[in-house]
Formats: C-alpha cells, structure tokens, sequence
C-alpha cells in the first residue's frame, strides 16, 4: 500500500480543531476524530496515535483518510448514507405476485416456468408503464420475501392427478370392502376357504440390457463398489404378468414378451391350475383394455363362475396391492440387472420371484380401511 500523504493543517483549522477536541458539548466521535487529526498533523506515526488514543488502527486510519480526501473539517462528521431501502407498496407487491402466478410463455417467453433471474428482468422492464417505478431495482432478495410471504415458488411445479371417473368414490369403496373381507378372513385361521382374492397387474416394460465392456469387481483398500462402462446394449423387452395371493402372499408371475388378451387369458389359465377348482378366484385388477375384451369375455364365459373381476376407478391403480409387489422388486433383483439375453432376463425375473416365494409377505391396506364396515 502507498505511503499516506501528510496532513497539513492551516493555523484556522488547528485552532477549530482543538476547540473540538476539548470540548465537553460536542459528539464522542467528533472530539475522538479532532484529536486523531491533530496528532496526524503534527506528524505522529499512526501506530502511536493508535494507542495514545486507544482505539483501533482501522478507524485511525479511516479518519485520515476522509481528512485527506475531503479535509479535515467535513472528517469529523459521518458521510452520506443511502437511507432507508425503497419502499414497495401493497400494489406493487401484488402485481409481482400475478406476474409470478401467469406462465412465462403467455407473457412471450420460451421458458415454462420461471427462474428468478427472468422473473426480475421481466418486472425491472415493465414496472415503470405499470405505475411501479419503486421496483426498478428489485433484487432477488425483496423478490424471495415478496413470493415467500404467500408461499409462491414460480420456479418449481407440482402435480396432482385428475378423478375423471365419475364413480371412483364407489369403485374405490368397492375396493376397499375386497381388502376388509379379506382382513377379516386372514384374521380367522379356521375359516372356511371356498374364494381367494389376487391383486393382478402388469408390469410392462422390463429391459434387457447387456454390458459390452467386462464389470470390474471391488478391490478391498481401493475400490470399493463395482464398476460398469457407461455404454451398454438394449436387447428390448419383456412383461412380467402377476397376481399376488392376498391371504398367503404367494405371487403368481408369468413373463411374456407382451400383454394383450391372449397374455391375460394364459394368465387366468395359470391361477385356473393353481387355485382348487370349487374356489371362487377373485381378481382386483384395472379396466386395462386386455381385461375387458370380446378375448376375455369369451375365456370367462366358459368358466362360469370360476371368476370374478373387482376393478379399481380409472387412475385409481394405486388402490391394487400388486404396486406394493412391483415397487419392491424394482427396488431389489431388477435394480441395476444385466443379462446377455432376454432369455436369461426372463430365467432371472423366474428366479426373483421363487426367491420371494420361499418367505411370502401379506401385503395389507391401512388406508381408509377404518371406514369400512364389515359385511
């Protein structure tokens, strides 16, 4: 840092500066900043002003330099500040808030949903013709209290999914009064058996897919998890068919390369085989188009009785305890799986399932079920 310049002081600015520094009237800061400046004028070094006066070096030094730049008179008062932030009216805040609320692409722009740093540059553009000129330096700091304070986050979107079936309520209710009779016939060890419940669903979709460079195993003390290129193969798909038993858990799988009517049918034909046949098999399943065609209209009507369907409401398929089924294989053996043909996905996919099977869970349903009256 350069040398700081002297201070030269007139014998008129001396005389004022003294009287400050003796005075009993005049402001601590004043009287302190006089006598800093007469030592400094004299030709006192700044560390020996420093502990004469006991102050610290930063405020010293910050004196003098406002006695320098702007003499030693207008240094012993405080600067000019910017005052109080601007004040944004109600209205004004209320017009940010409709500008956040509208899509940045009504408004001419690409974006979907705004960024913070749009969303300025749009209102430092347009306050002025709205009237709110007291926004011309928004910062993102006075926007994110202004959004903050009603809970809006323009950058973000959530989703919500619509009831467009006019009877979920009763579907779902239908639903659920499955799940309670089979609570209660599971809570009953000697009940007698004569109808099983299945949660059925697809799950389409199941990619086969083949590493093209060898995997690289963990090396204690060096690398510690397993390593893939990160090229691979796709070698299509497969659907995996399913029916959970509600009573014992046993999954029934069968793994096509597609799903259509003629898939669902070699379903039914499996559980046909499975279950004994005096027992009604009852399916909680989706208005999937496969499970309503004249194909399975037609299998159905030649085993009377045999079957009965309980479906759930259009985008209700939340309510089928299969999803609990699906969630929990994608979370364990189909979680990173690789295999160098679809064969073997499909051998693999078996193997899970067998794997499950040798400790079966029953999945239950809590929701809403205390509002089920038994039948």
């Amino acid at each position: 840092m350069a040398k700081r310049s002297a201070l030269s002081l007139s014998s008129e600015v001396q005389e004022e500066l003294k009287r400050i520094s003796q005075s009993r009237t005049e402001a601590m800061a004043m009287v302190q900043r006089a006598k800093i400046l007469l030592l400094y004028g004299g030709g006192e070094r700044i560390t020996d002003i420093t502990v004469e006066i006991g102050t610290s070096r930063p405020l010293v030094e910050r004196c003098i330099d406002k006695a320098l730049a702007f003499g030693p008179i207008q240094a012993l008062k405080d600067l000019p500040r910017p005052g109080p932030p601007t004040r944004i009216t109600d209205d004004a805040k209320a017009w940010v808030l409709s500008i956040a609320c509208d899509k940045p692409t009504d408004l001419g722009y690409a974006s979907e949903t705004w960024t913070y740093s749009l969303l300025i540059k749009h209102i430092r553009k347009h306050c002025e013709e709205q009237g709110y000129s007291n926004l011309s330096k928004l910062g993102k700091g006075r926007l994110h209290s202004i959004l903050s304070k009603d809970k809006i986050k323009p950058h973000k979107i959530s989703y919500y999914l619509e009831r467009k079936d006019p009877e979920f309520e009763e579907k779902m209710a239908n639903v659920l009064c499955v799940y309670k009779d089979v609570e209660m016939i599971n809570a009953n060890a000697d009940a007698d058996r004569s109808c099983v419940t299945v949660s059925y669903d697809e799950k389409p979709g199941i990619q086969a897919i083949k590493n093209i460079a060898a995997e690289l195993m963990p090396v204690p003390n060096k690398y510690s998890s397993r390593a893939r290129d990160y090229e691979y193969k796709r070698l299509g798909t497969v659907s995996l068919l399913a029916g959970i038993d509600l009573h014992t858990g046993h999954v029934i799988p069968l793994v096509k390369e597609r799903h259509r009517s003629r898939e669902f049918t070699e379903f039914l034909d499996k559980l046909d085989e499975y279950y004994p046949k005096e027992w009604k098999i009852r399916l909680v399943l989706d208005n999937h188009s496969a499970h309503i065609s004249k194909e399975t209209q037609a299998y159905l009507q030649k085993k009377p009785g045999r079957f009965e369907f309980v479906f759930t409401p259009k985008h209700g398929s939340w309510l089928n305890l299969i999803e609990m089924f699906f969630s929990k294989i994608a979370r364990s053996f189909l979680r990173y799986i690789r295999v160098n043909s679809k064969d073997e996905l499909v051998k693999r996919i078996y193997q899970g399932i067998d794997e499950i099977n040798q400790e079966p869970v029953v999945f239950r349903w809590k929701y809403k079920m205390d509002e089920v009256a038994p039948t």
